[in-house]
């Protein structure tokens, strides 16, 4: 072969071969997460994830759904990570072998909120007293229905309170739909609804800071709300990213990244609180 046709087949071949490897570098660079709507709802995401990108060179894309719908994401191995708020259902998906590791990164609360007029008397009770109060006069109560945390934590909270969960009753009215919609149906019927504070405080926002649902049950222990990150275990998904999802969850439990959590507000008010250990 000719000292020229050698040459080119040889850049040729080093062409392709550096084509190969940008593609695969840039494959490792990037992560898919499921999370829940209230992360995505409130902005949160993006303001934090283009720091985690600037310091790491990882690009996260994520989807937002509820808890349970983003567990079975990571079961299927569509997603690489996960950002969820449902403790005892992130524990038990761990023990089937879905998930590897758990990091608690960041929490809220709870609350229960309805129209400032309180027709079912619910102001200064405790949550389960409300709900009891709830059932009794039978105003409109908007679940989720939708195995997000938030209705996996509802469904406890009934259970919690010695009250089977009233789904057949027609004054409580399972959406289907994420938070922020939920609430807007409560407004709209004069009912009552259960949501994290992070989003209450984007409704809040959206309705120029006098909304006219209202918090009035808060403050029970039982009403904490953890936010943790997930990875998945390479035996069940082995194409998952699971080194850039232990990136992610490092990095969330960075002090660059917790505070820049803590420093997150809308209206001036704190969202998320850090807590990552």
């Amino acid at each position: 072969m000719k000292p020229r046709k050698c040459l080119f087949v040889l850049i040729t071949v080093l062409m392709v071969l550096s084509c190969a490897l940008t593609v695969q570098a840039n494959e490792k660079k990037e992560l898919m997460m499921a999370t829940t709507t209230s992360t995505d709802n409130t902005g949160l995401l993006d303001y934090l994830i283009p720091f985690f990108e600037q310091e790491t060179g990882i690009a996260l894309k994520w989807t937002a759904t509820g808890t349970g719908k983003a567990l079975k994401l990571g079961q299927n191995c569509d997603v690489d990570v996960l950002l969820v708020h449902a403790p005892p259902a992130e524990k038990a998906y761990i023990a089937a072998g879905f998930g590897k590791d758990r990091r608690e990164v960041m929490y809220n609360d709870f609350v229960i909120i309805g129209p400032k007029s309180d027709p079912a008397g619910l102001k200064d009770k405790n949550i389960s007293q409300a709900l009891s109060a709830i059932k009794a006069s039978k105003a409109f109560f908007m679940s989720r229905g939708d195995d997000s945390g938030t209705n996996k934590k509802e469904k406890l909270l009934w259970k919690n309170a010695g009250i089977a969960l009233p789904d057949k009753e027609q004054w409580y009215v399972q959406t289907g739909q994420g938070m922020l919609a939920t609430i807007h149906i409560a407004q709209e019927r004069n009912g009552y609804t259960m949501t994290d504070r992070a989003t209450y405080i984007k409704y809040q926002e959206q309705q120029g800071g006098d909304a006219p649902l209202t918090v009035l049950v808060e403050g029970d222990d039982i009403l904490l709300n953890q936010y943790s990150v997930l990875t998945l275990n390479p035996e069940n998904c082995p194409d998952a990213k699971y080194d850039l999802a232990l990136k992610f969850s490092d990095w969330m439990a960075s002090e660059s990244a917790q505070n820049k959590i803590g420093e997150f507000r809308l209206l001036g008010k704190k969202l998320f609180i850090p807590n990552a250990k």
